[in-house]
C-alpha cells in the first residue's frame, strides 16, 4: 500500500475538516471523565454509628449507648459497636445515670445488630448507606472500585481486535451505547453483586471508547493535528468531564438518580454518527478503497481544496512480515530488562494516580471541592508536559516528577491535623506530579521499543497499568487502619520506581528503532553487544528506515 500521508498531502495540515473532526472526537472523551470516577461519591462512607432503636431509653442513655473511641488523637463515636442494648435498657429503666452511677467502660459491647444510622449532611444515599458497606463489609467498597479497573483490563484487550475487524467508528459508538446501558442498569442494581458486575461492563466500555476514539483520531487527522490530539486534546477533554463530575454530584446527592443522569450524557453523542467519518486508512486495509476516497474527497471539499482524479494508487504487493509476540521479548536479555523496568514504572504510576484520585472523598473538607481541585491540577500538568517533552530528556523529566509525586506523599504524614489546608495542597501537588509522569511515560515507552515490538510492548505495559489501577483501591483501604499507610506505600513505591527509571535508555532526539537490533541497551544492568552501525549513524543504517523513524518521532513527540 502506498503512503497515505503522501496521497492525502493535498488536504493540507489544517483546515475546517481537520478542526471539526478534532473537536467532535475530543468531545467523546468528556463522557469518560463523567463516568470514570463517580465511585468517589457513590462509594464514599458518610459519618455513621450503630442504630439505637426506640426501646424506651432516656435521652441520656440513648446518647450514651454508643461508646467513644480515640481516632487520630480525637474522641469520636464508635462506628462498629455499641453497649449491649439489653443491659442499657435495664439500667435506664432502673433510673441510673450514665457516667455518674455507671462506669460505661465496664459495660459489655456488641455489634450493630440493628443496622447503622448514617449522616445525610453530604450524601442522601449511596451504595454504602443502602447496603451497609461498613465495618465487616467495608472491604466491599474497594472491591467494587477494582471491578471497574478489571473491566478496563478486559476492554483494553478486546477493543483493539474489535476495531481492527469492524472499524474504529463502529466500535466508538457501540461502546458509547454500551456505557449508557451499563451505567443505567447499574443505577437499578438491587444488590452489591449486581453493582460490581455492571461495573465490569462500565469499565470495559469506557476504555473501548478511549482507545477506539484515540486510534480513530490519529488516523483521521493530519500530522500536525495528530500531535496536538494525542498529547493534549484527548487528555484535556477528559479533564473537562472529570471537573464537571463533582458539580453534577453536588446537585444530585442520591446515587441512583446520579447514575441515571450520567448514563444519559452518552445520548447527546448520537448525532455525531453523521459527522464523524470512518478511518480511510482502515477502509483501505479492508480493500474498501472507494469508500476511503469518498471520505477524503468530502474532506477536500470542506477544506476548499481540489482533489486529484485518483487519490489512492493501486496497492503495491507487500512481502509477508513476521508477527512478533510476547515470547520475543523473553528471548533478549536487554528487552527483558527494559520491559520489566517499564512494567514497574507503569504499575507504580497508576497506583499513585488512581490512588490519589480515589482518595479525594477521604480528605478533610468538602469532597466535591476536593474532587474538583484534583481534576483541575491535571490541566496544567498536561499542558506543561506537552511543552517540556519538546526539549527535555525523557529519563530526567520522568524521574523529576516521580520524585515530586512520591516525595510529597511521604511528607504528608508529617503535617499536623491543624494544618489540613497544607496537607490538601501537598496532595494536589502529588496529583500534579503523577499526572505529569502519567503523560510522559506513554511517549517515553513508545520511543524505547522498536517498531516490530512497539504494539506488544505497549500492550504489556498497559496491562501492568491496569493491574496497578486494580490495586489502587486496596492501597487506599489501608487508610482505615492507619491514615498514613497509603501515603507511605505509594510514596515508597514511587521513589523505588524512580531508581529503576535511571537504568532506561534516553530517547530524546534519537530516531525510533525499527528492529530489535537497533533497540538501545539499558544502562548498566544488561550486558550485550551494541549495534555499532546503528549508534554511529544515529539510528538505522538504512536511509529509508531512518526517514520513517524520523516521521514516527514527529508523530509521537510533541
Amino acid at each position: 500500500m502506498g503512503d497515505y500521508d503522501e496521497d492525502t498531502a493535498f488536504l493540507g495540515q489544517t483546515g475546517p475538516y481537520f478542526w471539526t473532526t478534532f473537536f467532535l472526537l475530543n468531545t467523546v472523551f468528556v463522557s469518560t471523565g463523567f463516568n470514570g470516577l463517580y465511585i468517589v461519591f457513590v462509594g464514599a462512607a458518610p459519618k455513621h454509628h450503630c442504630l439505637i432503636p426506640d426501646v424506651n431509653l432516656t435521652d441520656e442513655w440513648t446518647n450514651a449507648a454508643i461508646p467513644f473511641t480515640l481516632v487520630d488523637g480525637e474522641e469520636v463515636q464508635n462506628q462498629c459497636s455499641r453497649y449491649k442494648l439489653d443491659v442499657v435498657r435495664n439500667l435506664s429503666a432502673e433510673g441510673y445515670v450514665p457516667g455518674r452511677d455507671v462506669n460505661l467502660t465496664s459495660l459489655e459491647l456488641e455489634g450493630c445488630l440493628d443496622g447503622w444510622n448514617y449522616s445525610k449532611e453530604i450524601y442522601q444515599s449511596n451504595i454504602v448507606t443502602e447496603w451497609d458497606l461498613v465495618c465487616d463489609n467495608q472491604w466491599k467498597v474497594p472491591f467494587a472500585s477494582s471491578t471497574l479497573f478489571v473491566g478496563y483490563l478486559f476492554g483494553s484487550l478486546i477493543s483493539g481486535q474489535l476495531s481492527d475487524r469492524f472499524g474504529r467508528k463502529k466500535v466508538v459508538f457501540i461502546s458509547l451505547a454500551a456505557q449508557c446501558v451499563s451505567v443505567l442498569l447499574q443505577s437499578f442494581s438491587y444488590s452489591w453483586r449486581m453493582f460490581c458486575i455492571m461495573f465490569l461492563f462500565v469499565g470495559a466500555s469506557q476504555i473501548s471508547i478511549y482507545i477506539s476514539a484515540f486510534v480513530l483520531g490519529t488516523e483521521l487527522l493530519s500530522k500536525t493535528m495528530r500531535v496536538v490530539f494525542t498529547t493534549l486534546g484527548a487528555f484535556l477533554f477528559y479533564c473537562i468531564g472529570y471537573m464537571t463530575l463533582p458539580w453534577i454530584a453536588y446537585g444530585i446527592r442520591e446515587w441512583r438518580t446520579l447514575l441515571a443522569v450520567l448514563s444519559m450524557t452518552s445520548v447527546v453523542y448520537i448525532p455525531l454518527w453523521w459527522f464523524i467519518p470512518e478511518s480511510p486508512r482502515w477502509l483501505i486495509t479492508q480493500g474498501r478503497v472507494e469508500e476511503a476516497e469518498a471520505i477524503v474527497r468530502d474532506a477536500a471539499k470542506k477544506n476548499k481544496v481540489e482533489a486529484p482524479p485518483v487519490i489512492f494508487k493501486e496497492s503495491e504487493a507487500m512481502l509477508p512480515s513476521r508477527t512478533y509476540t510476547m515470547l520475543d521479548i523473553l528471548k533478549s536479555k536487554n528487552i527483558r530488562c527494559i520491559t520489566l523496568m517499564c512494567l514497574l514504572l507503569w504499575m507504580a504510576i497508576n497506583i499513585g494516580y488512581f490512588g490519589l484520585s480515589l482518595n479525594t472523598s477521604n480528605l478533610s473538607g468538602n469532597p466535591f471541592m476536593n474532587c474538583f481541585l484534583s481534576a483541575t491540577t491535571e490541566v496544567p500538568a498536561y499542558v506543561v508536559s506537552t511543552w517540556l517533552l519538546r526539549k527535555c530528556p525523557r529519563r530526567v523529566l520522568l524521574s523529576t516528577f516521580l520524585v515530586i509525586g512520591g516525595g510529597v506523599l511521604l511528607l504528608i504524614q508529617f503535617i499536623p491535623d491543624t494544618l489540613q489546608h497544607v496537607a490538601l495542597a501537598l496532595e494536589m501537588t502529588g496529583k500534579f506530579g503523577f499526572t505529569m509522569a502519567f503523560s510522559i511515560v506513554y511517549i517515553y515507552t513508545a520511543e524505547i521499543y522498536p517498531t516490530v515490538l512497539r504494539n506488544v510492548g505497549m500492550g504489556m505495559c498497559s496491562s501492568a497499568a491496569r493491574i496497578g489501577s486494580i490495586t489502587a483501591p486496596y492501597v487506599i483501604y489501608l487508610g482505615t487502619y492507619n491514615k498514613v499507610l497509603p501515603y507511605i506505600l505509594m510514596g515508597s513505591l514511587t521513589i523505588a520506581s524512580t531508581v529503576v527509571n535511571f537504568f532506561l535508555p534516553e530517547t530524546l532526539n534519537r530516531d525510533l528503532p525499527e528492529t530489535v537490533e537497533q533497540m538501545q541497551e539499558c544502562q548498566g544492568l544488561c550486558n550485550g553487544p551494541k549495534n555499532k552501525k546503528y549508534v554511529e549513524n544515529g539510528g538505522s543504517g538504512n536511509p529509508t528506515l531512518q526517514r520513517e523513524a524520523k516521521s514516527d518521532v514527529q508523530t509521537l513527540t510533541p
